[in-house]
């Protein structure tokens, strides 16, 4: 166990060893039973001079032997890490590691020495000499030189780095302020969109009640209560028509009776919307047994309210503002009722009688029809008197235009009755029966 211990120690390259020369080496035939033998020492160490000594000198006794081997012992342990005295295997061992070690050391000594060799047979001369040197000077100088570049570069690469770290905050505060522009952007968008999709909701609303006020200007109730057509030579009022024709074309009465008592109805619609009362008439209307009130005033109020009635139209000429001739209060009225003869006029017939006798009974439907004629006249004289009136007011001679002219005209040209009606005659056309 001791032996492998100290081979261990033999191995490990830390340890240090002494290498004795041959001149410290007691020689093989000075040593007796393993010990040295001090005679022999002493003589190998004194020097040439010492060989006029007597030999009869007395031996070294054993105890100095003892003691000279332990000092060389404690020598060498001093000098290595392995204790002293060692077992032969030890000493084996360690002289083949040292051997090997002295081998590598030979082999290392022979490669410096044909280095040596080949530097002292391959040395530089005196031109090649000052060319290294002038190269080493350059090259020093380029080094001085690539030293201050290099100073330089860093120095920039200092500017540089505080440039870029100067960049980065404001590459930093830049991304903030955008982050921050994205989010009001963002949020304007959003109200944008709100503020859109109310204005589309106002135009879809603003549309639909267009169409809707469009539709409903368009819409006209009395062509939907009085719808007004024809149907073949037979003028129409709601389907129902008004004319009469040789026997093979007749028309029932009842139906004639239906259509007058229908544009009765239209007739005083018509006035009561445009405020107008009949001079001298009233219609009644009872849809087929429809009449007409007639009013006659006596001889003497007669011819006052002729005079009342030639200076109200001289009035009313002078202002340009029209009004009906018959009394509008009630109260006036109804002193003219009483003081006038009522007349009743029937717009209706009971039908055709056998002998001649229906000429007389349609005397009583001629004389309503020419009344209800003469209420057809005042009326649309009333209009259009009223649409010259409103022309004339709102064109003045200083903004008249050609356009404005025309519009007027048109404007006149609509209410204008399309016949002359005059008594019982449309276009000089009588309409009685009888």
């Amino acid at each position: 166990m001791a032996a492998s211990t100290k081979a261990g120690l033999k191995d490990n390259p830390a340890m240090s060893f002494v290498m004795l020369t041959d001149s410290q080496v007691v020689p093989a035939q000075a040593i007796t039973n393993g010990y040295e033998n001090p005679r022999a020492k002493a003589n190998s160490r004194k020097p040439s001079n010492t060989s006029s000594e007597p030999l009869d000198a007395e031996p070294p006794k054993l105890s100095q032997q003892i003691e000279s081997t332990t000092r060389l012992f404690e020598i060498l342990s001093a000098r290595s890490d392995i204790d002293h005295p060692i077992c032969t295997e030890c000493t084996d061992l360690l002289l083949s590691q040292l051997q090997s070690r002295l081998n590598s050391t030979t082999k290392e000594r022979d490669a410096y020495i044909a280095f040596l060799k080949s530097l002292n047979t391959s040395a530089p001369t005196t031109s090649q000499l000052q060319k290294a040197q002038k190269a080493l000077a350059e090259a020093r100088a380029a080094e001085a030189k690539g030293f201050s570049d290099l100073l330089t570069l860093e120095k920039e690469k200092a500017d540089l780095d505080s440039e870029i770290a100067a960049l980065e905050a404001e590459s930093l505060a830049l991304d903030a302020e955008e982050q921050e522009f994205w989010r009001s952007r963002n949020a304007f968008a959003l109200t944008l969109s709100e503020f859109q999709n109310e204005r589309d909701a106002l135009n879809a609303a603003y549309d639909h009640d267009a169409q809707q006020l469009e539709r409903l200007q368009r819409t006209n109730v009395y062509n939907d209560c009085f719808c007004i057509s024809h149907d073949g030579h037979f003028g129409t009022i709601n389907g129902l028509r008004l004319g009469r024709l040789p026997p093979p074309q007749n028309v029932e009465w009842a139906e004639i009776n239906a259509a007058l008592g229908t544009a009765a109805l239209l007739l005083t619609a018509v006035a009561e919307k445009l405020d107008f009362d009949f001079k001298g008439y009233r219609i009644r209307p009872m849809g087929s047994t429809s009449h007409i009130e007639k009013f006659e005033l006596p001889p003497s109020s007669s011819s006052s309210t002729a005079a009342a009635a030639s200076s109200s139209q001289s009035s009313s000429t002078a202002t340009i503002t029209p009004a009906p001739t018959a009394p509008s209060s009630p109260t006036h009225s109804s002193s003219h009722q009483n003081q006038s003869k009522t007349t009743t006029l029937d717009l209706f017939s009971s039908g055709d009688l056998p002998l001649g006798a229906g000429r007389f009974l349609h005397r009583r439907l001629d004389a309503g029809m020419v009344a209800f004629l003469d209420c057809i006249r005042q009326l649309g004289e009333f209009v259009e008197a009223s649409a010259a009136a409103g022309a004339t007011t709102s064109d003045s001679p200083t903004s008249a235009s050609p356009k404005s002219t025309e519009s007027r005209n048109v404007r006149q040209g609509i209410v204008k009755l399309p016949y002359v009606i005059k008594k019982d005659k449309i276009n000089d056309i009588s309409i009685k029966l009888a």
